[in-house]
C-alpha cells in the first residue's frame, strides 16, 4: 500500500491500522499564504523526541513557509535538501507498512496534502539505560564498559574501538510482530565473505512472530540444537567483541538485548577472558591452566568421590580411607545418594540467589549455603567430606568465565554422577570419552569446535591453553579463513629486551 495523496485518506488509513492511544497524529495548517499548506505527524507517544518534533519540525516549517510562497513541488525539493526541516536525519518513503515501521521505531512522518511520499524525520528519543560496568565478565583490569539495551548505543561502543572505514554493519528485521533490529558486523577485508554469507542466510531463513531477546537467534542458527555446548560466545563488553572482529569473527548484535553473539567459536575460545590480553603472558597462562582445572573439579568432584569411595577405595591412602569411613558412620544414605542430595541443594541455593534482588541473593547464598551445610552434618545426613567436596564443585563451577559453557557443565555434573554409580572410575572415563566423541562432531557454522587439537599443529596453539607473547601472535587463527591473514608486521621478537 503506498501513500495516497489525499491527506484525507491517508489519515482514514491511519486510523485503521493504528488504532491505539499512543499513536499521535497532529496537524498542521498554515492559511496565510496561497497555496495552503495541509499537513499532518505521525508520531507515537513516548518513543519519539517532542522537543525535537516542536522545534525542528513544526517550529521550522511553520517560519519558513510563512516567508516563502511557493508551489509544492518547491516545497518538497526544498524538505528533501533539509533546507525546510533543521532535523539531522530526513529519507522519504512511499509505501505505507515501511511507514509504519518508521514510525513504531521512534521517527516522526510527515504527510503533507498533494504528496505522494512521506517524509520520516529521524526522532527517537526513548528513555534507555546508561552505559554502565559489566557485571557478568567483571575484570580487574582493561575497560568498564558494557553494552545496553539500546542497538545504536551498542554499534557505538563498538565505533569507538574499531574506527575503520571497513567496519560493515548489516541491519536487518527480524519478528513478524517485533520487527526487532538485528545487526551483523564485521571487517572487510579480514572476515571471511563466505562465513558472513552462511550467517546471513540463516538469519534471512528465520520465520518467527517474535524476537525478545538474541537468545532466540541464538537457537534458530546453531549447528547442533540438542548439544549442550553453546555454539556461540556470549558477551557484554564491547572490548570482546572488537578484539574479535579484528580475528576475523563476526558478531550480532540484537536490540532490547545487553549482550552480543560472537560466531563462530571454539570449545577452548570459551575460556578465554578479555583480562587474558591486557596482562603478562605467563600470568595469562597460569590463569588458564588453574581454568581447565576448575573445569575438571566442576564436572567430576562428586562423581570421583562416589567412585573412590563406593568403587575404588583401593586407590585412597588408608589413612583418608579410614576418616572418610568414620565420618559416614552415621549417615544413612549411600555415596550416590548423599552427592545428588547435596548437588540438588546447592543448585536450588544458586538459583535463589540469581532470583532474588542483589544484596538478598548473596545472602542467601552464603548464609543458606553455611547454615544448610552444617545442619546436615550435625544431623548425619551427609558427611564433613561430602560438604568439601560440593563446595569444590561450586566453586570451580564460578571460575569458568563464560556463563553458558559453565552451565553446560553444571548439567553434566549430574551424568557424570550416573556414570559414577554404575562403573565407578570406568563410568567417569566412559564420560568423559562420550563428551570427547560429541565434541569432535560438534560444529560451529561449519567450523570444527574441538580447533586446532583436529589437526594437531603446534604453531596453531599459542593462544590456546597458553597464551603466547604478543610480538609471537603474529597470524590471525586460520580456522576462520580470514582474507587478511597478518596480524602482526615481522619485528625483532627481543625488543626491548
Amino acid at each position: 500500500m503506498n501513500v495516497y495523496k489525499k491527506l484525507e485518506e491517508n489519515i482514514k488509513i491511519i486510523k485503521e491500522k493504528l488504532d491505539s492511544e499512543d499513536i499521535i497524529l497532529r496537524e498542521i495548517n498554515i492559511e496565510d499564504n496561497f497555496p495552503k499548506l495541509r499537513a499532518f505527524l505521525l508520531f507515537i507517544d513516548g518513543l519519539a523526541d517532542k522537543n525535537l518534533i516542536q522545534e525542528h519540525i513544526i517550529k521550522s516549517l511553520n517560519l519558513f513557509y510563512k516567508e516563502k510562497i511557493f508551489n509544492l513541488d518547491i516545497l518538497k525539493k526544498k524538505i528533501i535538501e533539509t533546507t525546510v526541516l533543521t532535523a539531522v536525519d530526513i529519507k522519504n518513503e512511499k509505501n505505507l507498512d515501511k511507514v509504519f515501521d518508521f514510525v513504531l521505531s521512534g521517527d516522526t512522518a510527515l504527510f503533507i496534502d498533494g504528496f505522494d511520499e512521506a517524509i520520516i524525520i529521524s526522532s527517537k528519543g526513548y528513555e534507555k539505560r546508561s552505559v554502565s560496568e559489566s557485571t557478568a565478565e567483571a575484570v580487574i583490569l582493561g575497560p568498564k564498559d558494557s553494552f545496553t539495551e539500546n542497538y545504536r548505543t551498542n554499534i557505538v561502543l563498538i565505533r569507538r574501538r574499531l574506527k575503520d572505514i571497513n567496519l560493515k554493519i548489516k541491519t536487518i528485521k527480524l519478528g513478524r510482530h517485533t520487527k526487532t533490529d538485528v545487526g551483523i558486523l564485521y571487517i572487510q577485508g579480514i572476515a571471511n565473505p563466505k562465513l558472513i554469507d552462511e550467517v546471513l542466510k540463516r538469519l534471512n531463513k528465520i520465520d518467527i512472530d517474535g524476537i525478545i531477546e538474541i537468545g532466540y537467534i541464538e537457537q534458530l542458527i546453531e549447528d547442533n540444537w540438542l548439544s549442550p555446548f553453546p555454539q556461540f560466545r556470549r558477551t557484554e563488553r564491547p572490548d570482546v567483541v572488537a578484539g574479535s572482529l579484528l580475528e576475523g569473527n563476526f558478531a550480532i548484535i540484537c536490540d532490547n538485548t545487553p549482550y552480543a553473539l560472537i560466531g563462530p567459536t571454539t570449545f577452548l575460545s570459551l575460556f578465554q577472558s578479555a583480562e587474558d590480553y591486557y596482562q603478562k603472558w605467563y600470568i595469562a597462562m597460569i590463569i588458564r591452566f588453574l581454568r581447565f582445572l576448575a573445569l575438571f573439579f566442576a564436572t567430576s568432584a562428586p562423581a570421583l568421590y562416589v567412585a573412590f569411595t563406593s568403587f575404588n577405595p583401593e586407590m585412597i591412602p588408608a589413612d583418608l580411607l579410614l576418616s572418610i569411613a568414620s565420618t559416614r558412620e552415621n549417615v544413612p544414605f549411600s555415596s550416590p545418594i548423599e552427592a545428588l542430595l547435596m548437588i540438588i541443594i546447592l543448585e536450588v541455593l544458586r538459583e535463589a540467589g540469581v532470583r532474588l534482588p542483589g544484596p538478598i541473593g548473596k545472602t542467601i547464598g552464603i548464609v543458606g549455603g553455611l547454615v544448610i551445610g552444617e545442619a546436615a552434618v550435625k544431623a548425619g545426613i551427609v558427611s564433613p567430606i561430602m560438604v568439601i567436596v560440593i563446595a569444590l564443585n561450586a566453586i570451580s563451577s564460578f571460575a569458568i568465565p563464560n556463563y553458558s559453557v559453565a552451565i553446560a557443565f553444571r548439567i553434566l555434573t549430574f551424568i557424570f554422577l550416573l556414570f559414577a554409580s554404575i562403573a565407578g572410575l570406568f563410568g567417569i572415563i566412559m564420560g568423559f570419552i562420550l563428551i570427547i566423541c560429541h565434541l569432535v562432531t560438534l560444529k560451529s557454522l561449519g567450523i570444527a569446535y574441538l580447533y586446532p587439537f583436529v589437526n594437531l599443529d603446534p604453531e596453531k596453539m599459542q593462544d590456546v591453553a597458553i597464551r603466547a607473547p604478543l610480538p609471537f601472535m603474529k597470524e590471525r587463527p586460520d580456522y576462520l579463513q580470514p582474507l587478511d591473514q597478518k596480524k602482526l608486521n615481522d619485528g625483532d621478537k627481543n625488543a626491548g629486551v
